[in-house]
C-alpha cells in the first residue's frame, strides 16, 4: 500500500522560508510526477508546482522564483522550497504523486494528508 507523509510545515513571519517534504512509502512501478497543492480555508485547491520523472518542473505564477521543486532521483521523496513567504501562501499543502503501483495498473493520483502553512507576523 502506497502512503505519502509530509513534513514541514510550521509558522513562519513574513519574508521567511520553510522547507517541505514528502516521502513516498510503499512501492510504485512508475511515477510520472510529483506535485505540491495547496489549500486555503474558503478557496479551491490550487497547484503549486510539479516535477516529472524527467526532472522538467513547473509552477504557479504566483510562487514563481519564490518557491522551488526538487526530489531525489528515485522519486521517492518530494520537496518544496519556500522563499519570500507572504501572508497569501497561508494554506494547507498536499503532496500527489501520480504513478501506478504495478506494470498492469492504470496511473493514479495518490495524496498525502496535508501540512500547515502559516505565515503571519
Amino acid at each position: 500500500q502506497v502512503q505519502l507523509v509530509e513534513s514541514g510545515g510550521g509558522m513562519v513571519q513574513p519574508g521567511g522560508s520553510l522547507r517541505l517534504s514528502c516521502a513516498a512509502s510503499g512501492s510504485f512501478f512508475s511515477i510520472n510526477f510529483m506535485a505540491w497543492y495547496r489549500q486555503a480555508p474558503g478557496n479551491q485547491r490550487e497547484l503549486v508546482a510539479t516535477i516529472t520523472s524527467g526532472g522538467t518542473t513547473t509552477y504557479a505564477d504566483s510562487v514563481k522564483g519564490r518557491f522551488t521543486i526538487s526530489r531525489i532521483n528515485a522519486m521517492t521523496t518530494v520537496y518544496l522550497q519556500m522563499n519570500s513567504l507572504k501572508p497569501e501562501d497561508t494554506a494547507v499543502y498536499y503532496c500527489k504523486t501520480n504513478g501506478r503501483v504495478a506494470r498492469y495498473h492504470a496511473d493514479s493520483d495518490y495524496w498525502g494528508q496535508g501540512t500547515q502553512v502559516t505565515v503571519s507576523s
